[in-house]
C-alpha cells in the first residue's frame, strides 16, 4: 500500500475550513484528521490544502503556440508548457479550448484553424501530462455540413464539453461592428467599403445556417453542452432550447438573469473578477456575483487568476470553502466528475494543492494528481500577517 500523510495544514473542505492532517492511500483520500498532527508526515506548516482546481475553459494553449502573430511554435512544446503552467498555478484538471469552425477569420493559429485535428492531437498529448486534461470544444453553429465532425468527436474519450460559440459579426462579445471593420481594413490594407462588404457577407452567411439542432441531436445526454457569450435573452433561450445547461461568460446581466431563471449553470472568467471587470467592456463578474449569478470561475486566459481570485474573495468576506468550490467542486459537478474529484472528501481521488497566500496571489508549493506528486517547489517562508487574507480561515 502506498501511504502518505500531509500534516499540519489548513484543509479547505466543501463546507468549512479545518486545521488538521490528511492521509492518502493508493492515490485516494483515506482519512481526514481534524486537529491532528503527525511528526512523520509532510509538514505543511499551516499552508492551505485544497482540492486541485478544475479549469472549465482556458485559451492558454494559444499563447504558447503563437506568442506573437507571426511566431509559431510546435504544438507538443506548447502543450507541455501549458501543462507545467497549469500545475504551477494549482490547476490539476484542464479543459483546453479547440475551436471548430469553417471560418478562420484570418486568425493565426498553430493548428491552422482545424479544431478537430487539434482535438485528436490533444487527446494523444494528454496521456503523458502532469495534469488531467480534457478538451473544451468551442463550436461555431454557423457552418455545415457537421455530421461527420460530430461523429468524430464521439470517438474521442477526451471531450469535456461542447459550447456553442456563435461567430456572427457584430453580435455577442464584440458588438461594435464599425470598429471591427476599421481594424480589418487596416490589417488587410483595403478600403473601409471593401471591409464592410466582407463583414456583411459574413453576417448573411452566418444568419443563413444554424447547426445547433444537429449538435443537440448527436451530443445531448452524452457530452455536456453550453453556450458562450450570450448577450440577449433570446440568445439564452435559443441555447437552452438546443440543450445548453451552461451559460459561459454571458455578456449582459439580462442574459445571466435569464440563464439563472432557466436553471443553467453560469461560468465566468476569474480574470474578470480579479481585475474588477471585463477587459472588453462586457458584464463584470463582480456585478454578476453580487446577484448570485456565478456558479463557476474559469481561468479563461490566465491560470494565476483562479487562486488569486479565491484569496481576493476571502479578503472580501467570503468563506474559504465557498471561494474554492467555485473552481473545484462546482465545475466537477457540471462535468459529472464530482464522485471522483473536486473536493477533499474521504474516498475521492487525491488531487490536492498546497499553497501560501501572498499579497495579491497564491504561492503554490506542492501539487498532487492521483496521489502522485507533480510539483515540489521547495521550502518557502510562511507568510507574514500582512500577507494573509483578512477573512478568518475557519469559517
Amino acid at each position: 500500500m502506498n501511504r502518505q500523510i500531509l500534516s499540519n495544514g489548513t484543509l479547505i473542505l466543501p463546507t468549512r475550513a479545518v486545521a488538521g492532517s490528511l492521509i492518502i492511500e493508493d492515490g485516494r483520500i483515506a482519512d481526514i484528521r481534524e486537529g491532528s498532527s503527525y511528526p512523520e508526515g509532510l509538514d505543511l506548516s499551516g499552508q492551505f490544502l485544497i482540492p486541485g482546481l478544475i479549469d472549465m475553459h482556458t485559451d492558454y494553449l494559444e499563447k504558447e503556440v503563437n506568442p506573437r502573430p507571426s511566431a509559431e511554435f510546435p504544438l507538443a512544446m506548447a502543450f507541455h508548457m501549458m501543462d507545467l503552467r497549469a500545475i504551477g498555478c494549482g490547476v490539476t484538471t484542464v479543459l483546453g479550448a479547440a475551436r471548430i469552425s469553417n471560418d478562420h477569420n484570418g486568425r493565426p493559429t498553430g493548428w491552422n484553424g482545424d479544431g478537430l485535428e487539434l482535438a485528436r492531437l490533444y487527446s494523444d498529448l494528454r496521456r503523458n501530462a502532469l495534469a488531467r486534461h480534457y478538451i473544451h470544444i468551442r463550436w461555431n453553429p454557423n457552418f455545415e455540413p457537421v455530421e461527420h465532425i460530430l461523429a468524430a468527436l464521439l470517438e474521442l474519450d477526451s471531450i469535456g464539453n461542447v459550447v456553442y460559440n456563435d461567430s456572427t459579426p457584430g453580435e455577442r462579445q464584440f458588438r461594435n461592428l464599425d470598429e471591427q471593420i476599421k481594424r480589418f481594413a487596416e490589417n488587410r490594407g483595403v478600403s473601409t467599403e471593401e471591409a464592410r462588404a466582407v463583414f456583411e457577407a459574413r453576417r448573411r452567411a452566418a444568419a443563413a445556417i444554424n447547426n445547433r439542432a444537429a449538435v443537440h441531436a448527436a451530443l445531448v445526454g452524452r457530452i455536456p453542452l453550453g453556450s458562450h457569450d450570450d448577450t440577449t435573452v433570446e440568445h439564452v433561450l435559443e441555447a437552452h432550447q438546443f440543450g445548453s445547461t451552461l451559460a459561459e461568460m454571458p455578456c449582459s446581466i439580462e442574459a445571466a438573469r435569464e440563464a439563472r431563471k432557466l436553471g443553467m449553470t453560469i461560468c465566468m472568467g476569474a480574470p474578470n473578477y480579479y481585475r474588477g471587470g471585463s477587459h472588453c467592456g462586457n458584464l463584470g463578474c463582480p456585478e454578476a456575483m453580487a446577484e448570485g449569478l456565478v456558479d463557476i470561475l474559469c481561468s479563461d486566459f490566465h491560470f494565476p487568476s483562479l487562486l488569486a481570485s479565491a484569496l481576493k474573495m476571502m479578503t472580501e468576506g467570503m468563506a474559504p470553502s465557498a471561494a474554492i468550490n467555485l473552481m473545484s467542486l462546482h465545475p466537477a459537478r457540471y462535468l459529472g466528475l464530482a464522485d471522483q474529484i473536486g473536493s477533499i472528501e474521504t474516498g475521492k481521488t487525491a488531487d490536492l494543492v498546497a499553497f501560501y497566500p501572498r499579497t495579491g496571489f497564491a504561492l503554490v508549493s506542492q501539487v498532487w494528481v492521483d496521489g502522485t506528486s507533480r510539483l515540489e517547489a521547495g521550502v518557502v517562508r510562511p507568510p507574514t500577517t500582512a500577507e494573509i487574507p483578512g477573512q478568518p480561515m475557519f469559517a
